[in-house]
């Protein structure tokens, strides 16, 4: 089980190979969420998501013979590309499973990283099963999207670097929204804080439709969701909380946000005018969830993280055109 000793351990392996990302705020953001808002922008990392980190955690923590059989996951993208990335300067292969659907520039960046890619159908065929039988049948190690503690480990070094953040901005307490999938990156925050900033306490944020997280923490048990698509929110569609994430979550945590598609589209818009970062759709759910959730969230501050920014150009043109 993931805790405060290994994602110290995952900070000193990753060290400088991985960006200490800003903590960024506008006037014209707090003014809209009614108290002093502060983005974590982790789309400014590596590959252009937190994911980095915790690809490079899990693979750095594996021993070396074992690391140079190579390695294997399965994502919509930013997981992939941090995988492939931290194995091609690990100078290991990669194997990396996708769905078909996935956003073109997430496909073309993983290839481009070096990495093996496989496109599955997310709507009828299982990335678990297919992630096991090539691991087994080309002896490469797993590294899970987000049910492995290392990786966890790994997300968990951006909660270590808000603490300080937060610190040097002098906010005690604060909640901190965090886009929720499988909850890697929801779980390592929270843990991370636990330890260094209690009193800034992790919500997760989820696109309406694909709640589990919410859902979960409300019924005390897993929830899954009913459909795996069908959201502009691609990077954060998952069945259901991970079981290494879940207990980590529901002892941590306070009650999930829910926001809409178009929420979501116009916090990629406002961080873009405001803030001058791109932001892909399920990476800003946490802002979306700070400007129009005002009502439940508590204090006169929060800090949303804005997980990733690997947007289809094309989409994020539309995204402007339609919503500035």
């Amino acid at each position: 089980m993931t805790d405060i000793a290994m994602i110290k351990a995952a900070r000193d392996r990753i060290g400088n190979h991985a960006r200490r990302t800003p903590l960024l705020s506008s006037p014209f953001l707090d003014e809209i969420a009614g108290r002093r808002l502060f983005v974590k922008a982790e789309c400014l990392q590596l590959t252009g998501s937190f994911k980095f980190r915790g690809a490079w955690s899990a693979i750095s923590a594996l021993d070396e013979e074992t690391r140079g059989k190579g390695v294997i996951a399965f994502s919509s993208g930013n997981h992939a590309q941090g995988v492939a990335l931290a194995a091609r300067m690990h100078g290991i292969p990669a194997v990396i499973i996708m769905p078909s659907d996935a956003p073109n520039l997430k496909i073309e960046n993983t290839r481009a990283y070096g990495a093996e890619v496989v496109l599955y159908d997310r709507q009828n065929e299982d990335r678990d099963a297919i992630g096991e039988r090539l691991s087994a049948e080309r002896n490469l190690t797993l590294i899970r999207p987000f049910d492995e503690p290392h990786v966890v480990a790994g997300q968990g070094t951006v909660g270590l670097e808000l603490a300080e953040q937060a610190d040097e901005h002098g906010i005690a307490r604060a909640e901190v929204l965090v886009p929720c999938g499988g909850g890697g990156l929801t779980a390592g925050i929270a843990l991370a804080l636990e330890a260094e900033a209690p009193g800034l306490v992790v919500r997760p944020c989820e696109p309406d439709g694909f709640d589990d997280t919410a859902r979960s923490l409300a019924a005390g048990r897993i929830e899954r969701n009913a459909a795996m698509g069908g959201s502009i929110c691609d990077a954060i569609l998952t069945p259901s909380p991970g079981h290494v994430t879940f207990p980590i979550t529901s002892r941590l945590c306070g009650p999930g946000l829910v926001v809409s598609d178009d929420e979501a589209a116009r916090a990629m818009v406002l961080a873009f005018t405001r803030l001058k970062i791109v932001v892909e759709p399920g990476a800003a759910v946490a802002l979306a969830a700070a400007l129009f959730r005002q009502k439940e969230i508590m204090g006169d501050a929060v800090i949303a993280v804005a997980s990733g920014g690997n947007v289809d150009p094309g989409f994020f043109s539309e995204t402007l055109r339609r919503y500035r």
